[in-house]
């Protein structure tokens, strides 16, 4: 029976020493274009994201001609590093601003955009993500609101 015991004792460390060999990856500050390009061409580095916000946000009344922020927080929740490669928007009253930094597994980002609406009424505007992510390089974030007069 000691036997057994010893055994079974013995089998579950190992199982429990090797679930820790997994290795860290840190992301580096900086990569240099060349670095950045190869991180995004090469589909055995992608990763995937996780959008802690909605992806669709009703940002409710907006007063005309006033400046406003929106965020999108997400986490890297893969295990390779993410790289932001485009934020763009669908018409020049949203100026997003894309990450420049590379995230690390588990790490977490905002993707910010600012929007001045001088029309009225309701509005969706979309800001247009491209990253080294599988199953999809391309994720669109929505935000909607309703523009009234002061």
């Amino acid at each position: 029976m000691k036997k057994i015991t010893l055994l079974f004792l013995l089998a579950a460390s190992l199982t429990a020493c090797k679930s820790g060999d997994k290795k860290a990856v840190n992301a580096p500050e900086n990569l240099s274009p060349e670095e950045k390009q190869k991180v995004l061409n090469d589909t055995a580095s992608y990763t995937s994201i996780e959008w802690i916000d909605p992806i669709v946000q009703n940002l409710g009344k907006l007063v005309k001609d006033q400046s406003i922020e929106v965020s999108f927080r997400f986490k890297n929740s893969g295990d390779k590093i993410l790289l932001i490669e485009s934020v763009s928007a669908q018409c020049g009253c949203t100026i997003p601003e894309k990450p420049e930094k590379p995230f690390a597994p588990g790490e977490e980002g905002i993707i910010k955009a600012k929007f001045n609406g001088s029309g009225q009424g309701t509005i969706s505007k979309q800001i247009y993500v491209k990253a080294n992510t599988s199953p999809a390089k391309d994720h669109t974030l929505t935000f909607t609101g309703d523009i009234q007069e002061k």
